[in-house]
C-alpha cells in the first residue's frame, strides 16, 4: 500500500517573517494529519531556516533545483551536497517552470534526477504536457518522451528511488484543474509506462498530481486509484489550506 505524499511547492514567494508564520502553522496542524507524507520545498536561501523549525516536527522539507554537477565554478546553483547539509530529503527536477523559462531539456531533467538520487536525495520529477499539447491529443507521447529520457539513460532503477509528479501545465496557476478521470487516465498511463520495464517499482512509485490541488478538490483527486498525493503550488503559502489537503490524503 502507498502510503501518500503532499508536498508544498513555495516557488519564488517567502520572507524570513512569512515563512517562520507558514512553518509555525504547519507544525502547529500536524497532530491532525492522518497516514500522508508532508514536505515542504522552500527556496535555496530559506532552507536553513525551515530545517531550523521543522526539525522533530514530521515534516521533511527539499529543495526546488539542483545542479548536474557536484561542485565547481557554476554561479548561481545549487549541489546535491549542499541540500543534504541542511537537511533536505527531497529535491523537485523538472519543474514545467525550469523546463519553459530556463530551457532544460529532457536530458537535462534526466541528469537531475541521476545526481539527486546518487547524493541521497529524493527526486520529485515532474512531467506533463502544455494546453497545446493536449489539444493536439498528445498527452500520452508527451509524458512518455520525458519518462523515457530517464529510463533510456539511467534505467528503470532511476524512478525506483524517486517520485513522479505530474503536472499538466495549463493547469498550474490558472485555476484550471484536470477532471479527477482525466488525472487519473495519466497516472494510471504513466504507472504502465514503468510496469512495461519493472512491475515492482510501478507497483510502489508515487505519482503525485501537480495542477492546482486545492482544499476543495484535493480529497476526490487523491481518492483516484493512481493519484498517490499532491505537489502543491499555490496553495502551499497557506498553512490551514496546505494542512487541509494533507488531510485528505487520508
Amino acid at each position: 500500500m502507498r502510503k501518500p505524499l503532499v508536498a508544498g511547492n513555495w516557488k519564488m514567494n517567502g520572507s524570513v517573517g512569512s515563512v517562520e508564520a507558514l512553518l509555525e502553522g504547519i507544525k502547529a496542524g500536524m497532530g491532525e494529519i492522518g497516514n500522508t507524507s508532508v514536505a515542504v520545498c522552500a527556496p535555496a536561501i530559506f532552507i536553513p531556516q525551515t530545517q531550523a523549525r521543522l526539525q522533530g516536527s514530521g515534516v521533511a522539507w527539499g529543495g526546488q533545483d539542483l545542479s548536474i554537477h557536484a561542485a565547481g565554478a557554476y554561479t548561481g546553483e545549487i549541489a546535491a551536497a549542499m541540500l543534504l547539509d541542511f537537511g533536505c530529503k527531497y529535491v523537485i527536477v523538472g519543474h514545467s517552470e525550469r523546463r519553459t523559462y530556463h530551457a532544460e531539456s529532457d536530458a537535462l531533467v534526466a541528469d537531475k534526477v541521476e545526481m539527486a538520487r546518487k547524493a541521497g536525495l529524493t527526486p520529485i520529477f515532474c512531467i506533463g504536457e502544455t494546453l497545446e499539447e493536449r489539444e493536439q491529443g498528445i498527452t500520452e507521447q508527451v509524458v512518455a518522451r520525458q519518462i523515457s529520457a530517464v529510463i533510456t539513460k539511467y534505467g528503470v532503477e532511476a524512478l525506483g528511488d524517486s517520485v513522479i509528479a505530474y503536472e499538466p501545465v495549463w493547469a498550474i496557476g490558472t485555476g484550471k484543474t484536470a477532471t479527477p478521470e482525466q488525472a487519473q487516465d495519466v497516472h494510471a498511463f504513466i504507472r504502465s509506462l514503468v510496469a512495461k520495464e519493472s512491475p515492482e517499482i510501478a507497483d510502489r512509485i508515487l505519482i503525485l498530481y501537480g495542477g492546482s490541488m486545492k482544499p476543495d478538490n484535493a480529497a476526490e483527486l487523491m481518492s483516484k486509484p493512481d493519484i498517490d498525493g499532491g505537489l502543491i503550488g499555490g496553495a502551499s503559502l497557506k498553512a490551514s489550506d496546505f494542512l487541509a489537503i494533507c488531510k485528505a490524503g487520508g
